[in-house]
């Protein structure tokens, strides 16, 4: 019943998520105003990051939650005002403005490369006093965008939560059952620590234990979050999965000893002619691990937010063709957007132990001391 419940919640949800994602299209892109669809344009603004969080636009009217802008430059000093100030990405505020579908229409008339120079909708850019784009102004933004909001929250969720229970844990130690929300990540504390860091640590697992348990709750939240209508998906930013990646590589490192470096650069039991091949290759896979943690994370969960936000599109697709076809693909289009929403729900759970279980996996690798040692602890753990 519960189950039940919640399912339908979630459904309920999403269809408003997708109203509101309706609306703006309709009021911009339908055939009728003489506005030519971009799909291209559409699906970037909606996953990259921003200075707002867009919640609706009704009858070209957007509401919209605007966060601090912090910009500097050698030249100006400090900025610090709202987002607000640039009316919807409209105006000019202090030399700044961010790029809005209009505005990067012009700057490709003016045969500007949009491209070459990471020109796109939602970036803000210095202008001069006629509008036009300064391509030679030096400026840093230190924006508080909504990545950065989102993972604030995510982190003080996590610390709030983890808080909240390890506080029960030191009450009630092993005398009383868990409850509450205890009873529920209980078992997903158990699963790490018995599938993933033993099973790949041996018996230094416990000296492991609290990375792979933030590593695993901090995407898993950040995951979550991401499906929620309005929010931003910073699991789908490369900037985030890069962070978590350096994090995971400095810990394989800091985890390797001379065994480890000794297979990289001279490979037991192998020809010497063929070292010449094998080491450079050895010496490579210290990095591509931790580019492969980067790249899988921030390819799946773009993935899911890309497909949905395709399924949209080709409403509106149909619709420049026939105004029939888009209303008949509708209900089509949005059974297929609920579909993958739930298949979502499932890769957030799964992205996320797949990052922490294959940085036990590397660290495990590097810390092994030989092939009979580490049968040797994995027996004594066993």
């Amino acid at each position: 019943m519960v189950l039940k419940s919640l399912k339908s919640l979630l459904v309920a949800v999403f269809s408003v998520f997708m109203l509101s994602f309706l609306n703006p299209l309709f009021a911009k892109d339908s055939p009728g105003n003489g506005e030519k669809l971009r799909p291209g344009d559409i699906l970037m603004e909606h996953i990259m990051d921003a200075h707002e969080f867009h919640i609706i636009t009704i009858n070209d009217n957007e509401i919209v939650i605007p966060l601090p802008v912090i910009l500097y430059s050698p030249e100006k000093g400090f900025d610090f005002f709202s987002s607000s100030k640039f009316n919807h990405r409209h105006d000019v505020y202090h030399g700044y403005r961010i790029i809005d579908d209009e505005y990067l229409a012009q700057l490709k008339a003016q045969g500007i490369d949009t491209k070459k120079n990471r020109l796109s909708a939602g970036k803000l850019i210095a202008v001069n006093a006629d509008g036009s784009w300064d391509a030679n102004a030096k400026y840093y933004d230190l924006s508080i965008t909504r990545n950065v909001i989102q993972l604030l929250i995510s982190s003080i969720l996590l610390i709030l939560v983890m808080i909240n229970i390890a506080k029960k844990y030191t009450k009630n130690g092993s005398t009383k059952a868990p409850s509450g929300f205890q009873n529920a990540l209980e078992p997903v504390i158990t699963f790490i620590r018995d599938d993933v860091a033993k099973s790949n640590l041996g018996s230094k697992y416990e000296k492991y234990m609290p990375y792979l348990l933030t590593v695993f709750f901090f995407i898993l939240i950040n995951n979550i979050i991401g499906l929620i209508p309005g929010t931003a998906n910073v699991t789908g930013n490369i900037a985030f999965t890069a962070v978590l990646g350096v994090i995971s590589f400095i810990a394989i490192l800091a985890s390797s000893n001379k065994h480890y470096w000794g297979h990289i650069f001279n490979p037991p039991g192998v020809p010497g002619f063929v070292k010449f091949i094998l080491v450079p290759v050895e010496f490579l896979s210290i990095f591509t691990k931790p580019f492969a943690l980067i790249i899988r994370l921030f390819a799946n969960m773009v993935a899911g937010h890309m497909i949905i936000t395709c399924l949209v599109l080709l409403i509106f697709i149909f619709g420049a063709l026939n105004l029939g076809a888009g209303y008949g693909f509708s209900p089509v289009s949005l059974a297929f957007c609920i579909f993958i929403y739930f298949i979502e729900i499932l890769v957030a759970f799964l992205q996320a132990y797949i990052f922490t279980n294959l940085t036990a996996v590397f660290i495990g690798q590097a810390m092994e001391g030989g092939h009979d040692t580490h049968h040797e602890e994995d027996h004594v753990v066993i």
